[in-house]
């Protein structure tokens, strides 16, 4: 049993990544319906949230059904994420993640996310003044390391440990990389493979498939992997995943009607917690996901993002599911 304190998370659990405009409360109920172990909001501006920007506080919005669940702080001020560790801990999350690996320009040219993977001894400091500002678990989530000469990772996972947080996530790729490029997971292995680690090491980066679940599983030996842009449009990834690796076998991709339905759900969410605007709004980013595969579909991908109103999007989506119905689908 893989656990975060008192958090059980079972025996390999799949995490939902925090990815900026992604991951907020209604993209996170369809990946909790389909099987994410524990989930991470969209990362949060210390700055911000000590400005009250409304924007960053409407992200500390969490639900209990989403439980377990984590706030993600970013900065680049030591004083600034200890007040915020703070704020963060009265929205009552089951833990508190610090993103270290945030590789954005406007994220890491201000001293924040990858950037602490540029001065380690300033990363130790802001990670220990979070931990001491709050009761939570305190979690990372970082890279390998600056670039090829800074692979550093070996020595942040034990320093980080030693300083109070209780589990670590590692993207296997340096912030020069970007997201380009094949993940790198050796140093990860070595990570879980060093004797002085205790804490849980999850892994990050390229896990796209069942397949791949559990060839990094085994070869790594990770305790459990986080998901990212898999999961876009997608949220069927973590129970494929977690039925392949159960029974070896793959479950079938979700139908046609499965699809519209999610994509349903996920667009009714949106407009309940945004309004009726903005939530149809947002979801225009996510209908090309949710049906990509399809053969014929740009059209009504056109469709449903010049749309503007909710019974219009709706029939659309019951057009989908009647003229598609009997298509092949592709997976994830």
């Amino acid at each position: 049993m893989v656990k975060i304190r008192n958090i059980e998370l079972g025996e390999f659990p799949l995490l939902l990544a925090p990815m900026e405009d992604v991951s907020d409360p209604p993209f996170r109920a369809v990946c909790k319906d389909n099987g994410a172990d524990l989930m991470y909001t969209e990362f949060i501006s210390s700055e911000g949230l000590i400005r009250d920007a409304a924007k960053s506080r409407q992200k500390l919005d969490i639900f209990e059904y989403e439980r377990p669940i984590g706030i993600q702080l970013f900065g680049s001020d030591i004083e600034t994420m200890r007040q915020c560790a703070e704020i963060t801990t009265g929205a009552n999350p089951d833990l508190i993640d610090i993103n270290y690996g945030c590789p954005v320009k406007n994220v890491a040219c201000r001293g924040a996310g990858a950037a602490l993977l540029q001065d380690i001894p300033k990363m130790v400091k802001m990670t220990e003044a979070v931990v001491k500002a709050t009761n939570l678990p305190v979690t990372v989530k970082t890279r390998l390391g600056w670039d090829d000469t800074t692979k550093n990772i070996e020595e942040v996972a034990e320093r980080l440990q030693d300083i109070g947080i209780e589990a670590l996530t590692v993207h296997g790729r340096t912030r020069v990389q970007m997201y380009k490029g094949e993940a790198d997971w050796t140093l990860i292995g070595r990570v879980k493979e060093n004797s002085r680690i205790r804490i849980p090491i999850f892994g990050n980066g390229d896990i796209d498939s069942p397949e791949k679940a559990l060839e990094y599983k085994n070869r790594y030996g990770v305790d459990g992997i986080m998901i990212g842009r898999a999961s876009i449009g997608y949220p069927w990834v973590f129970n494929e995943i977690k039925h392949y690796l159960k029974t070896g076998e793959n479950l079938a991709g979700p139908t046609m009607a499965e699809r519209v339905a999610v994509c349903k759900k996920h667009l009714d969410f949106s407009i309940r917690w945004k309004g009726d605007k903005t939530g149809i709004f947002e979801m225009r980013r996510h209908y090309a996901n949710y049906f990509r595969g399809i053969d014929h579909f740009k059209s009504y991908r056109m469709r449903l993002v010049e749309v503007g109103t909710y019974p219009e999007v709706c029939d659309i989506l019951a057009e989908i599911a009647e003229n598609f119905a009997e298509s092949a689908v592709v997976g994830a």
